[in-house]
């Protein structure tokens, strides 16, 4: 059976996740991909903001439910060792 409110169900599942490291690939059109670790900071509404800290260089990125829906943004969390675990399984 399909989720009826999918955008719903991804926030639900980003929502579980909050404070976690997570692997970030967003398109950014025309080549350009943003590949990035960060950590999920906070979920709203209808965005989601995460946290990248880099050396010297402090940024917070917000996408909507809608890029992951669409797979325009591309989200995993790290686990202990490291391993890149999916967030959503692409069925």
């Amino acid at each position: 059976m399909a989720a009826k409110n999918p955008l719903g169900q991804i926030r639900k599942n980003l929502e579980c996740h909050v404070g976690r490291e997570i692997r970030l690939r967003a398109n950014r059109g025309r080549r350009k991909t943003l590949e990035k670790i960060g950590v999920l900071e906070s979920t709203y509404p209808s965005i989601f903001v995460v946290r990248i800290e880099e050396e010297n260089y402090n940024q917070r990125l917000s996408f909507s439910y809608a890029d992951v829906l669409t797979e325009t943004v591309q989200l995993s969390f790290l686990d202990a060792e490291d391993r890149e675990m999916p967030l959503f399984a692409v069925k």
